[in-house]
């Protein structure tokens, strides 16, 4: 699936099933609750925590596509293109960074 479908799937969803898009702060909590989530899931899979009998069934896949969803709708609702969004940040991080990762000592 290209972005740009990715962002017409959440549009067509939202409208039809979600009623109405939150408004952008809501979506920004919600996103802030999100990735929250995958970071739970990562200090204990692959950090230094531990699981809760609770957390074991986590599915870390639908934890990130709960927060691609939501940086779908904040997308969305601002008018961004996020295929021309990632194209130009490849771009600009691509510029800046030709020589800075080859350079880094602590990355060799």
């Amino acid at each position: 699936m290209k972005i740009a479908e990715a962002q017409k799937l959440v549009d067509d969803w939202i409208n039809a099933t979600g009623i109405r898009y939150f408004n952008e702060l809501t979506n920004t909590a919600i996103l802030m609750e999100e990735v929250g989530e995958v970071a739970r899931i990562m200090a204990r899979r692959y950090g230094e925590q531990s699981f809760k009998k609770s957390d074991e069934d986590v599915n870390l896949a639908d934890e990130l596509a709960d927060v691609l969803f939501v940086i779908i709708c904040l997308a969305n609702q601002t008018g961004i293109d996020l295929t021309d969004a990632l194209t130009t940040n490849m771009q600009k991080k691509s510029i800046r960074d030709t020589e800075r990762h080859k350079n880094n000592k602590k990355l060799q």
